[in-house]
């Protein structure tokens, strides 16, 4: 019986996990020291990222000195602005996350990811499905200990919600909120970095696509299947160029100033990221899927 029944359930599993998995780079799973390793900086609970010129020094390369508030992207209510404020604004407790405007920022990313490929649509669709689950949370009647990270994750430790590490349940309204959280904080790193490395590019390098791969490459492929990785590679194939990458960011302006909103913006994730990165690691959830 199970030689005859394993292929089948085999190939069940193959056919249907193959097209999540492809699209869901984002949300697969890194471990917490790959996560301090890749940073560069030292210790593992602090993951931040620096390659490539810094913001200012872009601007100087290209000649152009940027007034940033000056850009309609950055503006309140600019593609890369709507996306800033809200994650900003995440920070305003000292030391903490405050979860609905880091939700807030979330969805606004996801508005600015969905337009870059298919590669990104189902992986967006997934983020989506997460936020849509901790914001049930935030909201629900249990709200008042979900109004930040560090609530969160002592009120579900406190009332035993905090699963053993281990797979990482489909269903992610049956997930506590820490790990949700957890899934999408490994996501950030990933499109942190991405539009990092588009932003500070070098000139005439590598284009948006590659960078983007070797992004994944380092940061999630060696810990997904590998057909997932070989589906990956191909996929960035079809990435958009960094001229367009950047049109999309910040439309109407220079590759410049493009090129300087973006960086902006990928700063703003990447103090999110170490502040998120920080908390989670002190309380032990870096390892909770």
């Amino acid at each position: 019986m199970e030689v005859t029944v394993w292929p089948l359930v085999r190939w069940h599993w193959f056919r249907h996990s193959i097209p999540i998995a492809i699209f869901t780079m984002l949300l697969l799973y890194l471990s917490a020291r790959s996560l301090g390793t890749l940073s560069g900086c030292g210790s593992w609970t602090q993951a931040c990222i620096r390659e490539g010129p810094p913001p200012f020094q872009v601007q100087q390369e290209s000649g152009a000195l940027v007034a940033s508030e000056e850009l309609p992207c950055l503006e309140p209510q600019g593609r890369l602005g709507r996306m800033m404020r809200p994650f900003r604004a995440s920070l305003n407790p000292p030391g903490d996350i405050e979860l609905a405007q880091y939700l807030a920022g979330w969805r606004e990313l996801v508005n600015f990811l969905t337009p870059l490929g298919s590669i990104f649509t189902f992986a967006t669709s997934e983020a989506f499905t997460k936020v849509t689950a901790l914001e049930a949370r935030v909201h629900g009647p249990d709200a008042e200990h979900y109004t930040s990270l560090a609530a969160m994750a002592a009120w579900e430790r406190r009332a035993g919600l905090l699963e053993p590490p281990g797979p990482v349940l489909q269903d992610s309204s049956q997930s506590s909120g820490s790990r949700t959280l957890l899934l999408l904080h490994r996501a950030l790193r990933w499109s942190q970095l991405c539009l990092h490395r588009v932003a500070t590019g070098t000139i005439g390098g590598p284009d948006a696509g590659t960078q983007c791969s070797d992004a994944y490459a380092t940061a999630l492929g060696p810990h997904h299947p590998w057909f997932v990785r070989q589906a990956a590679r191909l996929a960035f194939l079809a990435f958009p160029g960094r001229r367009r990458l950047l049109e999309l960011a910040c439309p109407g302006t220079t590759e410049p100033e493009a090129r300087f909103a973006l960086a902006r913006a990928a700063g703003t994730l990447e103090d999110v990221y170490n502040r998120t990165d920080g908390l989670l690691a002190e309380r032990g959830l870096l390892r909770l899927a």
